[in-house]
């Protein structure tokens, strides 16, 4: 039996993306991020662009949704913390889709909407 985040943990666990539209965040093209699933906790790294470090912990909400705070500390030495609320989907080609809201906490003002796409693992990168 699959349950909600038995389903979201396939579509995340050990999976890296990357940003395929966040207008309004810091995170962009050069940042992926790598999540961990176990049971409803959700954990992740991210880095790269203007992020030079990272940390998400989060929780799965629902059948496809989750739910997430993130923290990093930018290129510039900015330390900023968020939180974010994100739908998982599939696309055409069988990648795992994100789509979040999200806003700042501490450190910036705002938020918006972004969406991730699942990279590609190559057979060199496969863990068996």
């Amino acid at each position: 039996m699959h349950t909600p985040s038995s389903l979201i943990g396939e579509r995340l666990h050990n999976r890296r993306f990357s940003v395929a539209n966040n207008t309004q965040g810091l995170s962009g093209t050069g940042t992926v991020f790598h999540y961990q699933v176990d049971g409803v906790a959700i954990s992740g790294t991210y880095q790269g662009g203007r992020i030079r470090s990272g940390q998400q912990i989060g929780r799965v909400t629902g059948p496809d949704t989750i739910q997430l705070l993130y923290q990093c500390l930018t290129t510039e030495g900015e330390l900023l913390a968020g939180w974010s609320r994100g739908t998982v989907g599939v696309d055409d080609a069988g990648l795992t889709t994100l789509a979040f809201v999200w806003g700042w906490l501490s450190g910036a003002v705002g938020g918006g909407e972004s969406y991730y796409l699942e990279l590609p693992i190559h057979d060199s990168e496969r863990v068996f």
